[in-house]
């Protein structure tokens, strides 16, 4: 049975791309496009379902990586996330 699990994470991770995907897209249709009120607050519902999913999806895989992480006793060890070299220059650059 663990030979599935791989799969069904695959699966949930594509679910999460395609989600946010689409937020985006909407999110763009929302900000640049002169809709009727009607579609507005139908894009705007599908949304936030989708910002939940997303949301949700998220705090799942940060409880995993919490696990993962956890010390000898079980208890869970968090590390500030330092990026690397070099791309701190790299999102200023894209920012400016």
């Amino acid at each position: 049975m663990a030979c599935y699990k791989p799969a069904m994470a695959a699966r949930r991770g594509n679910d999460f791309e395609k989600a946010f995907k689409e937020l985006e897209t909407i999110v763009q249709r929302l900000e640049s496009e002169e809709l009727p009120l009607d579609e507005s607050l139908r894009l705007f519902e599908q949304g936030i379902s989708l910002s939940r999913f997303c949301h949700q999806r998220l705090e799942e895989v940060e409880k995993k990586i919490e696990l993962i992480l956890a010390d000898a006793k079980g208890q869970p060890r968090t590390e500030p996330f330092e990026p690397e070299e070099g791309l701190d220059e790299e999102a200023e650059d894209v920012e400016s």
